[in-house]
């Protein structure tokens, strides 16, 4: 016992956390690997104990070498809770239950039981006033210590990288409530793609400069533009030279 102890101290040593408003937690995966360090013929078994109406709860259950159950952890969430669990709220449920059997099982839990992922998920839940949002500067970055709305203004494509690549939901939020930009449905939103070739062919074909096109719709990208408007603009541009 002794033994297993100062094993689960050692592994716990070289566990890397996150800073997440001046505490540092333990990210899942980091959990995991210390785990794997001190029973690396263990089991993590995950199960779904509800799926309904948008909402899941999960159960994480971590068994040592022998198969005994050594810790136990759940969670929750919602689909439309957030940007990523539109897509992926079974998975990042998973990843919170096992973070907590594992906290359980004593992995990472100098700061807290709870993984960076919770932690984040739940500052990411958290509602955003339009008064925050205004007010909030980014905080990494070549533009760090500037608004999202002057960013948006000056490079319109950095803020749209951002949203694609960033996981960070809140950040998410702020930069749909300051700009404007409407996320489309999957659906509409390979339409929205196509149409986008569309013009960027027919510029080419037709000798149109895309500037002007963006400044004749007011947008600093194609992409801010309306369904409607790419339409309206790949007629107007098909009718040129005819």
């Amino acid at each position: 016992m002794k033994k297993r102890y100062l094993d689960l101290a050692i592994a716990n040593e070289t566990i890397k956390t996150t800073d997440i408003k001046g505490k540092d937690y333990a990210e899942v995966n980091q959990r995991i690997k210390a785990f794997r360090m001190i029973y690396p013929q263990g089991s993590i078994i995950t199960e779904i104990l509800t799926l309904k109406d948008g909402i899941v709860v999960m159960k994480a259950t971590i068994f040592d070498e022998d198969g005994n159950t050594i810790g136990t952890g759940t969670a929750y969430e919602k689909e439309d809770s957030s940007f990523i669990n539109k897509t992926s709220y079974i998975e990042n449920c998973e990843t919170s239950a096992v973070g907590r059997a594992l906290g359980m099982c004593g992995f990472g839990i100098d700061v807290s039981v709870a993984s960076a992922e919770e932690v984040q998920n739940a500052i990411n839940n958290q509602e955003v006033t339009q008064e925050e949002a205004d007010e909030y500067e980014l905080t990494f970055g070549k533009y760090k210590g500037k608004k999202i709305k002057e960013i948006y203004e000056e490079d319109s494509q950095y803020i749209e990288w951002l949203l694609g690549n960033s996981d960070d939901e809140r950040l998410h939020k702020i930069i749909l409530m300051t700009t404007g930009i409407i996320i489309p449905e999957p659906e509409e939103q390979d339409e929205r793609l196509q149409l986008i070739d569309e013009i960027q062919g027919l510029s080419i074909l037709k000798e149109i400069d895309l500037e002007e096109v963006k400044t004749k719709f007011k947008v600093n990208s194609l992409s801010d533009m309306t369904t409607e408007q790419m339409k309206k603009c790949i007629e107007k541009m098909k009718e040129k030279g005819e």
